[in-house]
């Protein structure tokens, strides 16, 4: 593994600022009609991007009927109205990208989205052919993000990305994976040129990437995705009839969702945080987290302590 390069000037300051604007003296947004979320920058372009987006695992893969997709048609209209961006599919996602494409497309919206998805196949032409599809499904003619779904083949489909990225298909490039047994491979890749965002698990009990991925991604500039920021709904079950702590209002987290993602969101590394839903009133309820103040990182500690006292 090579070493990695001092830390840049213009990302100690993103760094320091983000950092700062956890005890800034601001107000949470009232339930039920939250503001829009903050926005970080993509370390290597500049452009800024709400902190909450949108995963699509399970909660997009559904029939055309419109029982099955009046809700998540809803989802996506309060997503888009409350300033979200980022939406992050897969082929893995069964009809997600389908389902992407078809709402958008009703809710005329697909302007206004940060489409991401991923390569999930083996071989050169296998994943040019899949890219494809993902783009026809999406109903877009550029990508904002391809991302190489769990490292799977990872040399030949960055390879092929950074051709599409000079071509203007592609506008970042991306690896993702899900689970901290792969972290060493993901710091490989990110030790490399090229990469623009990463997509790991990380939440108040997945903490692992806190470790070396998070600081290391800071210190090549490299935007964060965080997926599983509920732990697949372990969280919910582990907080079950408990009430949120009295101190979390200090920083907005006035819902177990909320606190869960604030964890995340004071991390200064990460840039956006993609729980997935298709349930209208958790979509309010996530996005709601996406304004300041962050906890600091003596309270994100208290946080997670918390967490981890909790009986059973």
């Amino acid at each position: 593994m090579n070493a990695s390069p001092p830390v840049s000037r213009s990302r100690r300051r993103l760094l320091g600022g983000l950092a700062a604007s956890a005890a800034l003296p601001l107000s949470s947004p009232a339930r039920g009609a939250p503001m829009a979320p903050e926005t970080r920058p993509v370390p290597s372009s500049g452009e800024r991007l709400p902190v909450v987006g949108l995963g699509t695992y399970r909660s997009f893969d559904i029939g055309t009927s419109e029982a099955e997709r009046a809700p998540v048609q809803e989802v996506l209209r309060r997503f888009v109205d409350a300033g979200g961006r980022v939406i992050d599919s897969s082929p893995m996602y069964g009809r997600a990208e389908a389902t992407i494409g078809a709402l958008a497309g009703s809710l005329g919206v697909g302007e206004r989205l940060f489409h991401a998805t991923k390569v999930w196949t083996e071989g050169r032409e296998a994943g040019i052919a899949q890219m494809q599809r993902s783009f026809a499904r999406m109903g877009v003619a550029r990508m904002d993000l391809m991302q190489v779904h769990n490292l799977l083949d990872v040399d030949v489909h960055l390879d092929t990305l950074r051709g599409w990225k000079a071509d203007g298909r592609v506008r970042y490039i991306g690896v993702t994976h899900y689970h901290e047994g792969a972290y060493d491979a993901l710091a490989t890749v990110l030790q490399r040129d090229g990469i623009d965002f990463v997509q790991l698990n990380y939440s108040i009990v997945e903490r692992e990437a806190d470790r070396h991925l998070l600081p290391l991604a800071a210190e090549r500039g490299i935007a964060v995705l965080v997926n599983r920021p509920f732990a697949k709904g372990g969280l919910f079950r582990r907080v079950r009839g408990q009430t949120v702590p009295a101190w979390a209002a200090e920083f907005g987290a006035d819902s177990w969702a909320r606190f869960f993602l604030k964890f995340i969101l004071g991390h200064p590394a990460v840039t956006c945080a993609i729980p997935a839903t298709g349930k209208p009133a958790h979509l309010d309820d996530n996005m709601g987290a996406g304004r300041g103040p962050w906890p600091d990182a003596s309270t994100r500690e208290r946080m997670w302590r918390w967490v981890e006292d909790l009986p059973g």
